[in-house]
């Protein structure tokens, strides 16, 4: 009988944390909407106060980092059902430039920060790969809520998002053998390759293979087939692209994409998808500014090292991946550059593997969390204000995919 009871008590403060970050996320983007601002800005923000930093409501935990990851997973696959594959491979090259260099330059910045900060060289490594992690969701959230997840700029982010994760899992595994003092060059060679060759296929043959398996999915006895279907992709790919070594959210937006060209069918799976989107979301968001405690900020030297992480987190990624976007106009390649800042859990998790392991002190840990939700919340509003002529002359800012998506989730950003 205990046992059972001690059970319930858990459930139920798992369920009224679960009701106090739900609510309080949709607060704050009421709010924020009535500022003119971004939605998500909101949602972050409502995790920093309801968090442990401040009123204490909720603190992290297993069941949200799970809610959390699930809730990216779904808006990553929401994403890639606006994104038919062939618009990837057209900006292809561009999006690889924009990879590319919006790894290096924060790489190189991180380490060198670092190191003048008394850091050991491992320690200078892990901040440099934390740095490099751009969270796609955030961009795509603010975007997708525009309605201009299908003009070429947006893509050019997508694309590069991919190609950023492939290099940070690279990049993440040479530093994290670094600092255990072995480096296995030939692993490092088989978990790029396999990367990348899984990234590949799913978008070269899993829409060809889709296409032709969508007149057999409608035989099924099921109710609502094609969206179950959808479902079962979207978590088995998940799956398989972390055994292969990326995120979760990758093979999230390549399941999207898969099923992208079913465009008779995608309108009802956004729709159905729209309504486990809008509920698992909020809990990302606000997980991610739980994250962030505000009284390691007592000390001056970590404020100090926190805005200069962050000011270089920032810069780098603008420069880096505006850079790569060479030949577009000025105010295209700013829109890169911005879409790229945001690092949100994604830095997170590569700073607390340095924690893990013992390699990064506890100043450094704080200013990349700091770094982390800041860049989070500086990217949205800048999006806004470089994306809102595109959004005026698109003409769809009310009509995001389909007339019956909920009001809510068109005016997010």
């Amino acid at each position: 009988m205990p046992i059972f009871f001690a059970a319930a008590i858990d459930h139920s403060s798992v369920i009224l944390s679960l009701f106090i970050m739900l609510a309080a996320a949709k607060l704050m983007a009421e709010v924020f909407e009535r500022l003119r601002q971004p939605a998500v800005v909101g949602e972050i923000l409502a995790g920093v106060v309801i968090g442990p930093s401040l009123l204490g409501w909720v603190a992290p935990s297993d069941v949200i980092s799970i809610l959390a990851e699930i809730g990216v997973i779904f808006l990553l696959f929401t994403v890639g059902l606006e994104t038919k594959p062939q618009a990837i491979f057209k900006v292809g090259k561009r999006a690889v430039m924009v990879g590319v260099l919006g790894v290096i330059l924060p790489f190189v910045a991180g380490y060198f920060i670092a190191a003048a900060w008394g850091g050991s060289f491992a320690e200078a490594m892990f901040i440099g790969a934390a740095m490099v992690a751009t969270s796609v969701g955030i961009t795509a959230r603010v975007l997708g809520g525009m309605g201009l997840l299908d003009i070429e700029t947006s893509r050019i982010i997508l694309g590069a998002a991919v190609i950023d994760d492939i290099l940070g899992l690279i990049i993440l595994s040479l530093v994290s053998a670094v600092s255990q003092g072995s480096v296995s060059y030939v692993g490092l060679a088989e978990t790029a390759g396999a990367a990348i060759l899984f990234t590949l296929f799913v978008a070269l043959i899993g829409s060809r293979i889709m296409n032709r398996l969508v007149p057999s999915f409608e035989r099924l006895r099921l109710s609502k087939p094609f969206f179950n279907i959808g479902l079962v992709l979207c978590l088995g790919l998940s799956v398989a692209s972390i055994y292969v070594g990326v995120a979760a959210i990758i093979g999230a937006f390549l399941a999207g994409m898969a099923l992208a060209e079913a465009t008779e069918k995608n309108h009802k799976m956004h729709n159905l998808t729209s309504g486990i989107t809008e509920f698992l979301v909020p809990f990302f968001l606000v997980n991610i500014g739980m994250q962030l405690d505000l009284s390691v900020f007592r000390d001056t030297s970590v404020i100090a090292l926190a805005i200069i992480i962050t000011l270089a987190a920032v810069v780098t990624k603008f420069v880096g991946c505006g850079l790569g976007a060479w030949g577009m106009s000025r105010r295209e390649m700013a829109q890169i550059g911005v879409g790229m800042i945001p690092r949100g859990e994604v830095g997170i998790v590569v700073a607390q593997i340095g924690l893990g392991l013992g390699v990064i002190s506890g100043h450094f840990f704080a200013s990349v969390l700091f770094m982390a939700v800041a860049t989070t919340l500086i990217a949205p509003p800048l999006i806004k204000i470089l994306y809102s002529e595109d959004r005026d002359n698109d003409g769809t800012e009310d009509v995001v995919l389909d007339i019956d998506i909920s009001e809510d989730y068109t005016r997010i950003g």
